[in-house]
């Protein structure tokens, strides 16, 4: 079997779940012996990439090709910042020309994406496949276009969905991108069947036509040094600075408990556009010396970061999966996540609170910290769970529907169009 894949982010070059997703996914494709071919966006100013991108291939097997696409497209862009990223292309070019003389990057988001749908498509026709398999909002039209003009069956599969990333303010854009990408599919994955409830309800499509195909976690040997001893009971939240994640309601969580306990250190890591607001706001509430904004972690600092945590929280508003509590746990971390979260439903030994009910959240990670009984049970418990969660077994799954599409492609669901 073989998959042309379209996505926009991949490690080494990812900054969220999606990367390690794209990772996980192909690898356990590729151990199920799928071949794949995968096309993602390269910035022209990132002269390595090709060469990290094929050692990267190498070691998921040799049945993983990359193709690039040159483009300025990136992982949780906006239409400034996809702006700001040509804007200094520009300048560092110094008015020479961006582009070749094939390609004309897109003046805005709207027109990059749709630029990447007709490179998409010329890369598509040099291929031989048997399914598309498309990554989140930006690549869906580059599907659409393809299973036009080839006939082949198409699979979008939802990370998250705009009402995630928006805070259910959705840029209607991107919603009619969503919104024509899943109507036009043979299959929508979703990564839990939190996300599926919202394709069905918000999206008018047929329940039928989704398949839940939760994430997993990378396993392998953990080798840190040099570990530092900070002192103090550390409470930790990693990920986007968006209000997505609920940083703010980890930090009014901080205040409650440090009235109680005021040597406690809480460790903020990641970016995002709400950083500079969270600073002020931890500062207007008096814990700023014990909040550490510690910014973007590479996977080194990040592993650290999960070892010297004593809980590791997730306050997410709405979280289609969450990866990070899986790789917390890896490391016995115990961990308090939203109920309003996809991870919630495969995990069962970790505590689950709603994102808004910021006195239960405070009063929970109190308990975590004052027991270390407590802490031992549900980090051993929560690693010995992980241990059985594999990408190869949600690959299999993404296997499961192809073969769906290819050998019964009449029970394909009848899209909805509205």
């Amino acid at each position: 079997m073989k998959v042309l894949m379209l996505g926009w982010e991949f490690p080494p070059f990812s900054t969220g779940g999606l990367g390690t997703a794209s990772y996980g996914i192909t690898k356990g494709l590729s151990n199920n012996g799928v071949d794949v071919t995968f096309v993602l966006p390269k910035a022209p100013y990132e002269k390595q990439i090709g060469r990290v991108r094929v050692r990267s291939a190498l070691n998921l097997g040799g049945k993983v090709r990359f193709r690039e696409i040159s483009s300025f497209l990136s992982p949780y862009q906006t239409d400034e910042s996809y702006r700001e990223s040509l804007k200094e292309y520009t300048k560092s070019t110094k008015n020479r020309p961006i582009s070749r003389s094939s390609e004309i990057y897109g003046s805005n988001l709207i027109e990059e994406v749709e630029r990447y749908k007709e490179e998409a498509l010329r890369l598509a026709l040099e291929e031989e496949f048997d399914i598309v398999h498309a990554h989140d909002w930006m690549t869906f039209k580059a599907a659409k276009l393809i299973k036009e003009k080839t006939g082949k069956p198409m699979v979008v599969h939802v990370h998250a969905t705009e009402f995630d990333r928006s805070g259910n303010n959705p840029n209607p854009y991107v919603y009619a991108i969503e919104k024509e990408g899943m109507d036009y599919a043979d299959r929508i994955i979703a990564v839990s069947a939190y996300t599926k409830g919202i394709i069905s309800e918000r999206y008018n499509i047929n329940p039928s036509k989704v398949r839940v195909v939760h994430n997993a976690v990378e396993h392998g040997s953990i080798k840190l040094k040099n570990m530092p001893d900070l002192g103090s009971k550390i409470v930790l939240f990693l990920g986007r600075l968006t209000l997505q994640k609920g940083p703010d309601y980890f930090l009014k969580a901080a205040k409650r408990i440090l009235e109680k306990e005021p040597d406690v250190r809480f460790i903020v890591a990641g970016k995002g556009d709400m950083r500079n607001r969270l600073i002020e706001m931890a500062s207007s509430m008096g814990i700023a010396k014990n909040v550490l904004f510690a910014g973007y972690l590479d996977k080194e600092m990040t592993e650290m970061a999960y070892e010297l945590a004593n809980v590791y929280v997730m306050p997410s508003v709405s979280e289609p999966f969450g990866i990070t509590p899986l790789e917390a746990l890896k490391h016995s971390t115990p961990v308090i996540i939203s109920r309003q979260s996809g991870v919630s439903e495969v995990l069962s030994h970790c505590i689950k609170v709603d994102f808004w009910d910021v006195e239960k959240l405070a009063s929970t990670i109190l308990s975590v910290l004052a027991y270390p009984s407590l802490r031992r049970v549900m980090g051993f418990n929560g690693r010995e769970e992980v241990a059985g969660m594999s990408w190869d077994e949600s690959a299999r799954k993404c296997v499961d529907v192809y073969n769906e599409l290819i050998t019964a492609p009449e029970l394909s669901a009848p899209r909805i169009i509205s």
